[in-house]
């Protein structure tokens, strides 16, 4: 003898209802999150140029009062800039960086924390990581630097 369940009723809970709403809406949260916009094309700069490397909050929210952190993670210390409720770091920054480098600091209530980074050494070419630890954000950027070489062309004349 053989028994068919013939119940009508939908295989669904409400329980299992539920469990599929909330994981459309912890995904629209993941899709539509914050994140930190830097540049997909790495930063090419000269020897002695004053460049920025781009790090936005996107979408954007003010970031006065959150630390703010760039990074070389192939330096030691690692930190090119550091900023903790309202004030730089400079005892964490790596020496190299030592009076060169800023945020846009007007920007930052629009979530801009690019960095500037003056007179570029050779030494500066690298991989920077700007990172909101509060928000668990990070973006990196790749800067190339080359050294500006004159072009000088001789003529001579003949008599």
């Amino acid at each position: 003898m053989m028994f068919v369940h013939t119940d009508t009723k939908s295989p669904t809970s409400p329980l299992r209802a539920l469990s599929v709403l909330v994981f459309l809406l912890l995904l629209i949260h993941l899709c539509t999150g914050q994140s930190l916009i830097g540049s997909s094309q790495p930063i090419v700069a000269t020897r002695g140029d004053d460049i920025t490397l781009p790090c936005r909050l996107d979408p954007a929210e003010d970031v006065t009062d959150l630390t703010v952190e760039w990074t070389r993670p192939d330096l030691d210390p690692r930190f090119v800039h550091v900023r903790r409720s309202g004030q730089e770091l400079v005892s964490k920054k790596h020496p190299w960086f030592s009076e060169r480098t800023s945020l846009f600091i007007n920007e930052l209530k629009h979530g801009n924390i690019s960095l500037k980074l003056s007179r570029v050494e050779l030494s500066d070419q690298g991989t920077y990581t700007c990172f909101i630890p509060g928000k668990e954000k990070l973006s990196s950027v790749q800067l190339f630097v080359g050294k500006f070489i004159y072009n000088v062309y001789f003529t001579t004349s003949e008599d």
